[in-house]
This record gives C-alpha cells, structure tokens and sequence, in this order.
C-alpha cells in the first residue's frame, strides 16, 4: 500500500549555475563560444593528425584519441547546458538523466586509462628510446585505446546499475547543471549510503590505479630525462610538461567532486564546469601550442 501512494520521478527539475537571467545570458553567449572552439578544436586536431602523414606515430595516434574523447566528454552535457540557458522551467527525463551519468563516466573513465597509456608512450620512447619502434607497434597502439574504450565501458555499466534500479518519488531538484551521481543518489527515497561507499570506491579504485601508474611513468621519466644531455631533457621535459599538465587538469576536479568530503555547492558548480567544458578546451590548447610538429603541420596545411 505504501509503494502504491509512491509517485514514481519521471524527471529530474534542474536547478542550473544561477537563477539569474542577466548572467545566464552572459553564461548563454560565453559557454556556447567555448563550446564551438572546443568542437572546432579538438576536431581539427583529429583530422590534422590523420590527413598528415608526418604526425603518423604512437605519441599522435594517442593523442588522435584523447582529443576525439575530450570532444564526446564535452558534448554529454554543454549542450544541454546551452540549451537549458534559454528555459525557465529546466528538466531532464529520467532516461537523459541515466544518458548524461552513463556516457559522462564512460568517456570520462576512458580518459584516464588513456592518459597511462599516453605517459606509457612517454616512459618508452625516454626510457627505452631503442626498443621504442618494436615495443610501440601498430598492435600495442590499437591494444592501449581499445583498452582505454572496454575499462571506460565497464566502468559506466558498474556504475550505472548501482542506481538505475533506485526508487525515486520525490523531492526531484538537482542543484547543479547536468546529472551526477553524487546528486542523484541523494534524491533516492531509500537509504544509500552503502551504495555511496560502493560508487566512490569503484571510481576511486579506477582514479586512484591511473594515478599511481601516471607517478611511476613520470617519476621514471623524470629520472632518466636527468641523466641525459641539456637538449635531449629539455625537449623531453618539454613534452612532458604538457603531459603532466593535462593530468592535473583532469584529475584534480575529480578528485574534488568525487572523493572529498566535503560538499560546498557553489565549488561543486565550478569544478562541474572546469572539468565539463575548461579541461577538453585547453587539452587542444596545450598540445598544438607546445608542439613544434603540429605547428609545421598546420604550416603545411596552409600551403
């Protein structure tokens, strides 16, 4: 009788940055721009890096693919981000909510097994520059994204049917501009918090390998770049440095939103966004402006 008085949530009323309409307008004109630069610019990469021939190695083909993930990462919710600017009343079906939470953790998981696979490139072509050709082949390239693509996927699914089955009837408001776990599970009319322990520990447990395997490729790289000539380590330390960096960018928001513990909604609202629309932005940026091969590439797409 008491599941029957239960009105089941067929969406989800979204709360967005801000109630005001001034700074939406503002958000409307400044997060469709990056959105359009993001898309123009991760794409450009993509082509640039299939059409030239020069740029046909492991180090491009992986970054072919992380610039292709960044633009599906960006794509599950800017969009609808945009398009929620120009609403009053905004909502999103209970199915586009479990759309946003599965595709978001699938390219988001992706990324960071490809970010290893990106500082595995680095550790051996620095490391065991001899072996470089024969250990990163065509096989191994292809074996490292596919890798990339089937954890990502996994990752999702787990973490999709720890709250698909949830019951929700209310209250039904999502303090934020997309669909999130972290919020979503608080809207659940049941107890689960043992669930929580089990979301956070399956994406902490996937963050926290990356991340170690990351600091034993680049502390490995770090060492032997010291043990090199002056050119030969700025050039590599050069390379890193771009490496590392999108690795913070990236790593830092989802520690924050998914492993600290304590939530403040207007830092939720802004790492949300950092790590949504900023992070795939500036992937492109860091790479192409600190690559002296895809500049000449693009020289000669020029001419």
């Amino acid at each position: 009788m008491e599941e029957a008085n239960k009105s089941v949530v067929s969406e989800f009323i979204i709360l967005g940055l801000c109630d005001s309409w001034e700074l939406q307008a503002f958000f409307l004109v400044t997060f469709s721009s990056l959105y359009l630069i993001t898309v123009l610019g991760n794409l450009f990469i993509v082509v640039i890096i299939i059409t030239d021939l020069h740029l046909h190695s492991p180090m491009y083909f992986l970054l072919a693919n992380l610039s292709f993930i960044d633009f599906c990462l960006s794509s599950v919710t800017t969009p609808k981000m945009i398009t929620d600017f120009l609403k009053e009343n905004k909502t999103i079906s209970f199915g586009g909510c479990m759309c946003q939470i599965f595709f978001g953790h699938f390219f988001g998981g992706g990324e960071m097994v490809l970010l290893v696979s990106m500082a595995y490139d680095r550790y051996v072509a620095i490391c065991k520059p001899l072996h470089y050709s024969s250990i990163m082949d065509r096989h191994m390239c292809i074996a490292l994204v596919m890798t990339s693509w089937i954890i990502g996927f996994l990752h999702s699914v787990s973490q999709l049917a720890l709250i698909v089955k949830l019951p929700f009837c209310g209250p039904r408001e999502l303090d934020s501009f997309f669909c999130d776990i972290p919020l979503v599970i608080k809207l659940a009319c049941m107890d689960t918090s043992i669930l929580e322990i089990l979301i956070n520990a399956d994406s902490g447990v996937l963050a926290t390998i990356c991340f170690i395997l990351l600091l034993i490729s680049y502390s490995h790289i770090l060492f032997t770049v010291c043990l090199h000539s002056t050119d030969g380590a700025s050039k590599a330390l050069s390379t890193c440095t771009a490496h590392v960096t999108v690795v913070v960018l990236f790593f830092g928001p989802c520690i924050f939103i998914y492993l600290w513990p304590v939530s403040i909604t207007w830092v939720d609202k802004f790492l949300a966004v950092f790590y949504a629309v900023i992070t795939p932005l500036l992937n492109p940026a860091i790479y192409t402006l600190r690559n002296k091969e895809i500049k000449n590439a693009m020289k000669r797409l020029r001419c």
